[in-house]
Formats: structure tokens, sequence, C-alpha cells
């Protein structure tokens, strides 16, 4: 444990999730290229500059999150699988979710319980 690190410490990446379009499907939904969002201390949602972001790519997108943010196995498909298809079938909307930033939360600080109960 890091000198700074606290006690009851657990590690989550910072995400960030940026629009692409896949090959020769056309872009449906109202989200650009380009456009993304962050998640940073532990669950705090950013949008970049003037981003806005369909609700209901959001909506496909927001379960994966916390899942990408912890530390998983190496052989866990959740690792290297990154990318999520916009839910409309006919959009060539695609969301990449790449981790940034490794950082220590404090299980005091995000929960009014103890840690160990269920």
């Amino acid at each position: 444990m890091e000198q700074n690190e606290p006690q009851d410490g657990y590690p989550l990446y910072d995400l960030r999730v940026e629009v692409e379009q896949a090959e020769g499907v056309p872009m449906i939904c109202r989200h650009h290229v380009g456009d993304w969002f962050t998640v940073t201390d532990d669950d705090l949602i950013t949008m970049g500059p003037g981003v806005r972001f369909p609700m209901y790519s959001l909506a496909a997108i927001l379960p994966i999150l916390p899942a990408k943010q912890r530390e998983l196995h190496p052989n866990d498909w959740m690792l290297s699988d990154a990318v999520i298809a916009c839910p409309d079938p006919h959009c060539g909307g695609r969301f990449r979710i790449r981790r940034l930033d490794r950082r220590m939360q404090s299980h005091a600080e995000n929960s009014a319980l103890p840690t160990g109960e269920q």
C-alpha cells in the first residue's frame, strides 16, 4: 500500500467513452464521431465540450461502465472487448471505452456501511 492510499481503499479506473463509426454504415442517431464523455472520481460523468448524448445510446453503455472500471482477470472478456454498438441496428455508431488513470477510492467515502456488510 502506498503512503497516501486509504486503509479501506480499492482501485477503480477512470474511463473515456468516445464515439466512432462502423465502416460503411451511416450514422442514424444524433451522436457524432469524436464526441466523448469521461467517468471519473468513482461515478461522475463529464461530457466533452458541446457534447450531447442520445438517451438510448447512453442507456446501452451505462451498465458496462462499472465492470470496465474494476480490476479484471487477464482472461476476462470484459478486459478485451471495449466497443459497444448503438442500440439502433441501422446506425453505425460505436462507443469505444478506454481506461485512463487508476485511482484508489475509499470505502468510507463511498458507503455509509462498514466494510464487509452485505
